[in-house]
């Protein structure tokens, strides 16, 4: 025994000797940085005194060089994240620190109760009046396949996509498919079992004793037939009194009805005539109420915008559509009234009603004189044209082709004064000889309806507008288009006129402006002359010029008239004329600095 504790001390002062550098370094390092340990020095003291002769043999203790690590802050960390293990997520957070449950996600939002809020949602987590609503998304095929299946069989996949709600019989029996994803065979046989079923009970209700009772839904199960199943035909002689005289008297107010028409007719072809208003046709010396006063003349050149209202004419109990002055002498002036009546009143004179001419059945569109204003040509909403003799009253001749005609026009020309040029509503230009009253030519190359003609070069072209947003040259008496004008930015020209000095002509576009075209070959726009401010947008509102040429003036929709300068292209004056639309202004041809307007409200003014 003495000789193995002598090797045990002799190995115990080896390790003293190699290790005193090491605990030199570690006496130091205790020194520098930290204080002394109590536990450590009291672990040192009972080694020293377990390594004494008398006590049992030494016990060699395990040393770390691994640096001491406060693990107060990861423990309360811990504790943390096993809490909020058990928390349903707030909303509001950007991040997540740790990985949340399927059941943490989707858990509603519950908690201690908020002292400010009533129902212990705060108000910074409230986006709806009752509380904290969670977004939700599904796609709609998904809801409808569900939906639908809930409602056919029963049952259907929670939102969770984990189990089943409903009954779960039938999602066993039918393998917990949808009706979207059922197999078509499936499909037929129980289309086909189903069918079974029912004329099984159908036979089943046969054999009861309700079958015989027509009163029972038995019975009307077992005896309906199909809509179309064919009907017994009645016979003529099987018909009882009461279906007898019921056709008699049927038959009878048909009879009567054919002889009525009839009888209207024979007044429509008649009802051409006209009423004189005037004191007598003549006067002492012989002379018709249509001639011009002698001293009807022109005061001078030099033309005037009107300032004031001088007097009215009305008489039509619909709106006008249109005025012309009597031509040349401007004494009479007519009008074409949406009341399916033409009136002719005096200028000068009384300033009343002369005659009124009855023989359209619907509103008149259009009129126009002829070059001696003896006679006058009226276009209707009824598809007929009438020739009057504006003396008399008597319609000449009437023309139709079973359409209706927008404008209507006579050549210019003393020797053409019996050619009559109308624009109809079927796209063609139709040209009469109303001394044989035949078609002598159609000018058909528009695409929509016609609603302007006017002659120029000297009568020999004309030109035409159209729905079709185009113009169009033609030489008169030959179909065929000389100049096409359609651009992009065009507007469909309800109404055009021609220049006194008849170089170029004035296009009311329906965008609101006046434009200028050139009537030499080229018939080119005139891009520096544009007249703007007026509202024609819907509305064809006639367009004229002042006997000088000086001025440029239109009605517009609102019910005023304006007048521009030729040369300036400026707004002169407005005048508010009518209620409704302006739809007609006329300058007269003699008195320089008077107009006269028409509208929608059914008067006619004039303006001094």
């Amino acid at each position: 025994m003495d000789l193995l504790r002598g090797y045990a001390q002799d190995d115990d002062d080896d390790d003293d000797g190699d290790g005193s550098e090491e605990g030199s370094r570690g006496e130091e390092v205790e020194r520098e940085g930290e204080k002394p340990d109590p536990n450590a020095a009291a672990m040192e003291e009972e080694a020293e005194g377990a390594s004494s002769p008398d006590s049992s043999p030494p016990r060699l203790l395990a040393k770390s060089s691994a640096p001491r690590v406060d693990d107060t802050s990861l423990a309360l960390a811990a504790a943390g994240s096993a809490r909020a293990l058990h928390r349903p997520l707030d909303p509001t957070q950007h991040a997540v620190t740790f990985n949340p449950t399927y059941d943490q996600l989707w858990a509603p939002i519950h908690g201690p109760a908020h002292p400010f809020a009533k129902d212990g949602v705060a108000q910074g987590m409230r986006n709806h009046k009752l509380g904290f609503v969670e977004d939700a998304a599904i796609q709609p095929f998904l809801f409808d396949e569900q939906y639908n299946t809930y409602h056919k069989y029963g049952y259907a996949t929670d939102p969770s996509g984990l189990s089943y709600v409903g009954d779960l019989e039938t999602l066993t029996k039918n393998q917990a498919l949808s009706v979207y994803n059922m197999p078509q065979q499936e499909q037929k046989r129980r289309r086909i079992q189903m069918k079974a079923s029912g004329a099984e009970e159908a036979d089943n209700l046969a054999a009861g004793h309700e079958v015989e009772n027509p009163a029972t839904d038995e019975w009307l199960l077992k005896n309906r037939q199909s809509p179309w199943a064919g009907k017994k035909e009645v016979g003529q002689g099987e018909l009882t009194e009461e279906q007898k005289k019921y056709a008699e008297e049927h038959a009878e107010k048909k009879a009567e009805k054919e002889r009525g028409e009839g009888r209207a007719g024979n007044k429509a072809e008649h009802m051409d005539k006209s009423t004189f208003h005037g004191k007598e046709e003549r006067d002492y010396q012989g002379r018709s109420w249509i001639e011009a006063p002698k001293d009807a003349k022109a005061k001078n050149d030099h033309c005037y915008i009107p300032k004031r209202w001088v007097h009215t004419w009305s008489g039509h109990t619909k709106g006008v559509a249109a005025i012309r002055f009597f031509p040349k002498q401007g004494h009479l002036l007519l009008s074409a009234g949406m009341d399916s009546k033409v009136k002719i009143w005096d200028v000068f004179n009384s300033g009343k009603c002369m005659r009124t001419y009855m023989g359209h059945s619907k509103a008149v569109r259009d009129i126009s004189f002829s070059n001696d204003g003896t006679k006058f040509l009226s276009a209707g909403y009824d598809k007929n044209i009438k020739y009057w003799d504006t003396e008399t009253g008597k319609v000449i001749s009437t023309f139709s082709t079973g359409k209706i005609p927008y404008v209507v026009k006579l050549n210019p020309d003393e020797d053409k004064q019996n050619i009559l040029l109308a624009g109809m509503s079927d796209k063609k230009i139709i040209q009469w000889d109303m001394n044989s009253g035949t078609i002598t030519q159609e000018y058909d190359q528009h695409l929509g309806a016609v609603n302007t003609i006017t002659f120029v070069d000297n009568n020999r072209r004309f030109v035409t507008s159209s729905d079709d947003k185009s113009l169009r040259v033609w030489e008169f008496g030959i179909p065929v288009v000389v100049k096409y004008i359609s651009e992009p930015h065009m507007h469909s020209m309800p109404s055009i006129s021609l220049h006194p000095n008849s170089n170029w002509l004035a296009a009311q576009s329906l965008d609101n402006q006046i434009l200028i075209y050139g009537t030499k070959e080229r018939f080119q726009l005139n891009k520096k002359k544009r007249f703007a401010g007026h509202i024609v947008a819907g509305y064809a509102c006639q367009v004229n010029f002042s006997p000088d040429g000086r001025f440029v003036l239109s009605g517009d929709g609102e019910g005023k008239c304006w007048f521009w300068d030729w040369k300036s292209c400026k707004v002169f004056r407005t005048l508010k004329c009518h209620e409704g639309v302006c739809i007609g202004c006329e300058w007269h041809p003699l008195e320089q600095s008077k107009v006269a307007t028409c509208g929608w409200d059914g008067m006619i003014k004039y303006w001094d």
